[in-house]
């Protein structure tokens, strides 16, 4: 039973953390204004559109990927009844893929595929887990 409550933790914090990941980034041209002319949709879009685009519109695809990763991490190590922090981590690795295969397909500037890859994932499931174990020691006392 250990393991059925562990993997439906898992699938929730993925759901959730992907939820949180699309939302962000859905808001991303709603909220900071992109060039005119400019095409997301598409990789040879957002190729196109690379010299044109500032730092700050990169700011929210990052804060998707890091909020999205700390959702799912926090989730599955809350909910899971053992292993807390493997199911945090394991979250953390999968939405890491999902940055890796990203940053192979969708063209960045270096800068912001390697603050992705370092800070977005492995270092916000780290703190997912210690928020969940805070909140879930905070509950027992």
């Amino acid at each position: 039973m250990t393991w059925l409550k562990w993997i439906a933790a898992m699938v929730t914090g993925l759901v959730l953390g992907s939820l949180v990941n699309m939302a962000l980034i859905k808001l991303n041209g709603l909220l900071i204004a992109l060039p005119a002319g400019v095409d997301m949709t598409t990789a040879e879009g957002i190729r196109a559109a690379l010299p044109l685009l500032q730092p700050v519109h990169f700011l929210l695809p990052f804060l998707a990927h890091a909020l999205g990763t700390l959702v799912g991490a926090f989730c599955a190590a809350w909910l899971a009844s053992q292993y807390k922090a493997w199911a945090a981590a394991a979250i953390g690795l999968l939405f890491f893929c999902g940055g890796v295969m990203a940053a192979r397909l969708i063209p960045a500037p270096f800068w912001f595929i390697a603050a992705d890859l370092l800070v977005a994932y492995l270092p916000m499931a780290w703190l997912g887990y210690r928020l969940a174990r805070r909140k879930s020691s905070q509950q027992a006392g």
